[in-house]
């Protein structure tokens, strides 16, 4: 079986929290309006739509932009073994 490496990438990408602040950056960030579920009021969701469909994030999830300018959810421990914090060029 071949074995392959991921390509590096830099990416962007907001922790959903739902609080004003973080959803007015998300909304920014998405260049659209979000969408939160609130049917279980003690666990909101995110609705995203994706390249593949609707996906949900939940709070502490990463919204990701994806190289293709698609937006996608991320949980926090695949994201922190994934991704690392680059520096930002001024």
């Amino acid at each position: 079986m071949r074995k392959y490496r991921k390509k590096p990438a830099i990416i962007e990408a907001i922790q959903f929290f739902d609080d004003a602040e973080t959803l007015i950056r998300l909304s920014e960030f998405m260049n659209d309006d979000v969408r939160v579920d609130y049917s279980i009021p003690d666990r909101p969701v995110l609705k995203i739509q994706t390249l593949e469909g609707e996906h949900i994030a939940s709070i502490g999830d990463y919204i990701i932009k994806g190289i293709k300018g698609e937006f996608y959810p991320c949980k926090p421990d695949i994201f922190k073994m994934t991704y690392e914090a680059v520096e930002e060029s001024r």
